[in-house]
């Protein structure tokens, strides 16, 4: 059973297009116009200062295939089973688009398993993730027949461990052919070219899964060079807050030193040099998106489809970057969990800034109540519709970030983190220690107050709320269930 959702009027008094367009491992301070005065990133400004800006939106889960099966099913990992990568998923709402008269396209990384499953698309183009027949999957997706067509080998992990520094560069590459065929802009340029070439449809969801900046970081080397010499925020980490990083966290240092997924080989200890290299690599990947998704804004104008069109802009999870002495994710702290997520749409939603907390897959239904769509049954997932239109209440009271034992954290079989406005808490199942910060007197999460006597109460407090919320959705799974029967 489904729950049937007003469509808010739009200016032409219709449904509007819809265009998600989400990257993979951005973290939240990497567009200028959101407080990162580093980053050269002027088209999604205009998307900020033109939305509205989610600056407290956490995902699900801290990793690709459990954050992405929660947004485009609307249930919590826990419930869905969907706890890690390589979990088989393909159950998404966007047939329920389709049932209400939307032409449903996808473009790039949905992360789906199988890769190539249909997730309720009318249309897939599918582009995955550069390495993943370390994995053992010889999927070719529409970039491997792009490269093999033009006779070239596809970079990867296969190349890069053939450098003579590969072990210091931290997955800090140079994309050497031509840029069309880099991943973000071929999944752009792809995009674009749909847009250009086929028949415009009465209503269109288009989703592009922009595979970067996510491993390897290897923008071309023009854009490399705008941050090369920039003063970039680099990590402060003390050998206290190590010795102090929870017992799965020291593992996952140790494995990922050892395993170099994703062409990161990373290192105990980096130097300032190696940590600049990496972050500029990843800003310069950044501004490549953000090139790209200029040229498909004027696509878009070109084809009239921002005449009735929301542009929802987002990212599955973030990047640790070697914050806390961890690379990428797989952990909970806040570049990780936390994520940019806006919401453009100029003469239908007034810009702001919205601090409230709000999760990843919120956008599930806030998008099928703009195209009067039904909602999945069961929706743990709750619409920021009244958000956008100006409602400054409602906002949730928790957010929660759920993720099992992975590829590349070895060290724990689950870890959940629960997080209100002020405190944080990680759970480890099995395990006697965790994580507890006081995010108003410590937000850099530097301060491990998990065994803290005067901070006690707040961790059962926070405890109590987890089984609570666990609780409870679960129960709206079985309510979905018992119901079917």
């Amino acid at each position: 059973m489904s729950q049937t959702t007003r469509t808010p009027p739009g200016p032409a008094g219709e449904p509007p297009h819809i265009i998600l367009i989400m990257t993979d491992q951005q973290r939240f301070d990497t567009i200028r116009a959101t407080g990162a005065d580093w980053m050269h990133t002027p088209n999604l400004d205009r998307l900020a200062t033109e939305g509205v800006v989610f600056d407290r939106c956490f995902v699900n889960a801290p990793s690709c295939v459990p954050s992405r099966a929660a947004l485009f099913s609307g249930v919590e990992p826990h419930v869905s089973g969907v706890l890690r990568n390589g979990q088989a998923w393909q159950e998404t709402w966007v047939g329920n688009l389709a049932a209400a008269g939307y032409h449903c396209v996808s473009v790039g990384k949905m992360h789906t398993i199988p890769y190539d499953a249909p997730a309720g698309f009318h249309e897939r183009f599918v582009v995955e993730n550069k390495d993943r027949f370390y994995e053992g999957r010889w999927f070719a997706d529409e970039l491997d027949k792009a490269i093999a067509a033009h006779g070239l080998t596809k970079p990867s992990r296969a190349g890069y461990r053939a450098l003579p520094d590969y072990r210091d560069r931290l997955g800090a590459v140079d994309w050497t052919l031509p840029e069309h065929l880099h991943p973000d802009s071929f999944v752009a340029g792809t995009a674009r070219w749909w847009l250009e070439t086929r028949p415009k449809p009465e209503r269109l969801f288009l989703q592009i899964g922009l595979p970067g900046p996510h491993p390897p970081y290897d923008p071309p080397p023009a854009d490399t060079a705008r941050y090369a010499g920039s003063d970039l925020p680099l990590p402060e980490v003390t050998e206290e807050e190590l010795a102090a990083l929870p017992a799965y966290l020291q593992e996952k240092r140790r494995h990922d030193v050892e395993v170099d997924h994703d062409a990161v080989a990373w290192k105990a200890a980096p130097t300032r040099a190696e940590l600049q290299r990496l972050r500029a690599h990843y800003a310069a990947n950044v501004t490549l998106i953000d090139r790209e998704i200029g040229r498909l804004m004027e696509v878009l104008e070109a084809q009239g489809y921002l005449e009735n069109a929301v542009v929802v802009f987002c990212s599955d999870h973030g990047d640790a970057l070697g914050d806390h002495g961890l690379s990428q994710k797989w952990s909970m702290y806040e570049p990780v969990t936390r994520v940019p997520l806006i919401v453009w749409s100029p003469g239908r939603f007034a810009p702001r800034r919205d601090d409230r907390l709000c999760q990843l897959f919120d956008i599930g239904p806030t998008i099928l109540d703009l195209a009067g769509a039904a909602r999945p049954d069961p929706c743990h997932a709750r619409t920021l519709l009244p958000a956008l239109e100006g409602d400054d209440g409602g906002g949730r009271d928790i957010v929660v970030c759920e993720q099992a034992g992975d590829v590349s954290m070895t060290g724990a079989r689950l870890v959940t983190m629960i997080r209100d406005r002020r405190w944080k808490a990680v759970f480890i199942h099995g395990a006697s220690d965790g994580q507890l910060f006081d995010l108003e007197t410590d937000p850099d999460e530097r301060t491990n107050l998990w065994a803290d006597e005067s901070a006690q109460d707040q961790k059962r407090r926070l405890s109590d709320a987890l089984a609570e919320w666990r609780t409870e959705t679960m129960l709206q799974g079985m309510d979905r269930f018992a119901r079917a029967r």
